[in-house]
């Protein structure tokens, strides 16, 4: 998966297009990514001993990988491309050629 824990982002499609953030959570199994404040649902949640009455709690839903594109250190949003450097497998960037990792 070109996405990992930490990347900055630009949302590509979507009710969010446009938005830059932080991915919270990478899930490879599934081909998604949490991203910080994109995709926002409404969760009920059971009463429980923090919440005796119940709460409704907004959080971040998962969006494909496919939705995304990583941004290098510029802002410059492309495709991710992986070349050796010094015996290394790195992440760059197509559009740039800056190395992300």
């Amino acid at each position: 998966m070109f996405v990992k824990k930490g990347d900055k982002v630009r949302v590509i499609a979507g009710k969010d297009k446009g938005v830059e953030a932080v991915v919270l959570t990478a899930l490879p199994k599934v081909n998604k990514v949490i991203v910080e404040g994109v995709a926002m649902m409404k969760k009920h949640q059971r009463p429980n001993n923090d919440n005796p009455q119940g709460a409704i709690i907004e959080k971040e839903a998962p969006i494909h990988v496919s939705n995304v594109q990583v941004l290098d250190k510029n802002g410059v949003a492309g495709r991710v491309g992986y070349k050796v450097i010094d015996g290394k497998k790195v992440r760059y960037n197509k559009k740039s050629g800056e190395v992300l990792d």
